[in-house]
């Protein structure tokens, strides 16, 4: 053993006796303070056998937490997350309590709500410990990651060596900030919210910066599946009936992801953006990569191909990591009462309900996907990985419920930013150069909610102008009031609520929405319902919706006159015809009218596409949901995502163009954007990355995107193991 491995192991060896050392220094205070933990007999003790009780009971609480905490994780990986987040105080609290029965002569003794409380404080105290040691030897932590990472790569026959040093050719890393808009990125840069940020803003010669404009269905979903896969074709919302199986597809469930996945595939024939030495973390979407955690898409498969858990798994192994992100989670929780609190009493508007289970689900985004995510980023880079895309949520949850331009919102985004800053730290000491690149899939437009402002639901107003009963409480407003006048008149009789729900149950329609994007669509007629066929059965309805002034337009097929856009006042304009800045999208922007015209030659897009109004000056929409931030249909900010990227890489605009885009002031559309990232990819890795541009119809090699097994991805996870992870 020569005398660097010597140092290095004395090194190690003075690392675990100083954590060990500073754990029995805190169980001795915890016993001092807290009345119901005892380390001594009943006669009492002297300060050498207490002392040595305390190490006896610390050491063994160290050893259980290393050897049985990864199995405990293990096992409880079928417990949904957010459940196993509060069974991290519960099991470290039961180790600490079999910890002290290994105590010689029962001197060590608590009860379980203490030993709850004396773990969590233990664990983090030895977690700060590690990481002050390894912030002093900051080489050390490297070459000790970089030796898990080539153990990793040796197991799963992942390419390494030599020549994927920092000499080789660099990784790059995708960040994908959710729901962070163009505008907000800059304004939070600006006012110091995001100082990582500001700093490659600050530095133009070193990076660059550009909006680029979503498809009309502005939602992760959609977005997602074309920047990773290269096409989000037929994906006209975040959720939407498919009559022919008479389901309704949701971005967000398990299933419908991995159908997308594989409908994206079998249309680009490619594997996506990833498929060479890649990693896909936290995403609605594999990509292709062979390296999955936290994939939505994974979570509908069954056997050893349901991996979506074992990020969960790499990152809580770590008895540290779990307590600390356990302690930071409720904190968030705490956080978020807080916060919704405040805004009640000082009658903050909008304004909406966020109570239930909402502020677990906030502290799930916020805190452990972020964390989970961040560290598994940091893995992969030490890895030396070719490709990661990791997409952080937190910003999006929090904006939905409390605003794009919120306190709240700013608050997260700072906290983002402090993980990109250790992204960036730790790509100084990878193994291989890497080339970080940040994005949005969308942004989010303000605004109060549609029922919130007109007193009824999307659905309540479509049942009024179907001539269908509506609660009592939206049969009060305006509304419906008008909708039911309308309904009248064209019916030439008063309605009646019994006869025309006996007689119109059949044709009831399916009501769905996103964002500021609602779908309307008749189980019962075959095919796309046209405009005809739905004023014969409901002849008030299109005319209700289309001079509604929380709707901006409608977008419905003609037999006659091929499909139309409505809009109030009695417009309608051929969707051939349709021209930005003209007629019912005047106000709605630059490529609205090429986003309608795609969306219109989707096999499923709804029999009415209802698009909210759109106040250009205050920039507000109306969700069809429960959100005061939103996005989804056209209108503002929600449409105007952003693209940082190293300017070592070629200019986005001229990515498209050598990738054969049409010429455009920015990057349009989901798909540009992935033809873009693929270029880089191959500007960095040459042409080996075996990618093709979207709606390739060639010959082209199928890459499987699932190989490997459980054991690969929890070998390989990517997620850091020390006690680094903190700073995520």
């Amino acid at each position: 053993m020569g005398d660097g491995r010597w140092r290095r192991t004395g090194r190690a060896l003075i690392g675990v006796v100083a954590v060990w050392a500073v754990s029995t220094l805190t169980m001795l205070a915890l016993a001092g303070i807290l009345p119901d933990f005892q380390l001594q007999s009943d006669d009492g003790d002297t300060v050498t056998r207490t002392a040595f009780t305390a190490a006896w009971g610390a050491g063994a609480f160290g050893l259980l937490s290393a050897l049985v905490w990864p199995v405990l994780v293990r096992a409880l990986l079928i417990v949904p997350a957010l459940v196993l987040g509060a069974l991290v105080f519960f099991l470290n609290g039961s180790l600490l309590l079999i910890a002290l029965r290994l105590i010689p002569d029962g001197r060590g003794t608590a009860d379980p709500e203490t030993a709850v409380v004396v773990a969590a404080v233990m664990s983090a105290v030895a977690s700060a410990t590690s990481t002050a040691l390894a912030v002093r030897d900051d080489d050390a932590y490297r070459r000790r990651l970089s030796r898990l990472a080539d153990r990793r790569r040796r197991r799963s026959g992942t390419p390494g060596g030599a020549d994927r040093g920092r000499g080789g050719p660099p990784g790059i890393v995708f960040v994908q900030l959710d729901g962070v808009g163009h505008d907000v990125l800059r304004q939070a840069a600006a006012d110091g919210v995001m100082p990582t940020v500001a700093g490659l803003l600050a530095d133009e010669a070193g990076h660059g910066l550009t909006p680029w404009s979503t498809d009309w269905s502005s939602q992760t979903g959609a977005s997602q599946l074309g920047i990773l896969h290269g096409s989000n074709f037929d994906v006209p919302a975040f959720r939407w009936y498919e009559k022919e199986t008479g389901t309704v597809m949701v971005s967000s469930r398990p299933a419908s992801a991995l159908e997308l996945q594989r409908r994206a595939i079998a249309r680009t024939r490619d594997g996506g953006l990833l498929t060479v030495d890649g990693a896909s973390r936290g995403n609605l979407f594999g990509g292709g990569a062979d390296q999955l955690a936290l994939v939505l898409s994974m979570a509908a498969r069954r056997g050893k191909g349901r991996r979506s858990r074992a990020g969960y798994f790499a990152y809580f192994s770590d008895p540290a990591n779990a307590v600390r992100t356990a302690l930071s989670f409720v904190a968030e929780v705490g956080r978020e009462i807080g916060q919704s609190t405040r805004a009640r009493i000082r009658k903050e508007s909008p304004r909406v309900k966020r109570g239930g289970l909402y502020p677990f689900i906030r502290a799930f985004a916020t805190v452990v996907e972020r964390d989970v995510v961040v560290s598994a980023v940091i893995g992969d880079m030490f890895a030396g990985r070719t490709a990661v895309y990791a997409d952080l949520v937190a910003y999006d949850e929090v904006a939905h419920h409390s605003g794009p331009h919120s306190r709240d919102a700013a608050k997260v985004l700072t906290r983002l930013d402090r993980s990109l800053g250790l992204i960036a730290k730790i790509a100084e000491q990878a193994p291989r150069t890497y080339r970080i690149v940040l994005l949005s899939d969308h942004g989010q437009s303000p605004g109060e909610t549609f029922a919130g402002k007109y007193g009824l639901t999307l659905k309540d107003l479509v049942r009024a102008g179907c001539g269908l009963p509506v609660p009592r409480s939206a049969q009060r407003t305006r509304s419906a009031s008008e909708a039911r006048d309308a309904v009248r008149i064209a019916l030439h009789r008063p309605v009646d609520e019994q006869e025309t729900e006996r007689s119109a149950r059949p044709s009831e329609p399916v009501v769905l929405a996103s964002g500021n994007l609602g779908l309307l669509s008749f189980p019962d007629i075959e095919g796309r319902a046209s405009r005809e066929q739905l004023d014969s059965r409901h002849p008030a309805l299109l005319g209700t919706l289309a001079d509604h002034p929380g709707v901006g337009f409608l977008l419905v097929r003609s037999e006659e006159h091929g499909s139309v856009v409505l809009g109030s006042g009695g417009a309608e304009v051929p969707v051939a015809e349709l021209t930005d800045g003209e007629g019912p999208l005047a106000v709605f922007g630059e490529g609205a009218a090429e986003a309608v015209r795609r969306t219109d030659t989707f096999p499923h897009v709804a029999d009415v596409m209802v698009n909210s109004m759109y106040d250009p000056v205050t920039g507000r929409v109306h969700a069809f949901e429960e959100q005061i931030g939103s996005h989804g249909g056209l209108g503002g900010e929600q449409s105007r995502p952003f693209l940082l990227w190293p300017r070592t890489l070629a200019d986005p605009m001229d990515a498209m163009a050598a990738e054969g885009g049409t010429p455009a002031r920015i990057p349009v559309g989901a798909e540009t954007v992935h033809r873009i990232l693929a270029r880089w990819l191959r500007e960095l890795s040459g042409p080996q990355v075996p990618l093709q541009p979207a709606g390739f119809t060639g010959a082209a090699r199928v890459d499987m995107p699932f190989p490997g097994t459980d054991e690969e991805l929890l070998d390989g996870s990517g997620v850091v193991p020390g006690p680094r992870g903190e700073g995520a």
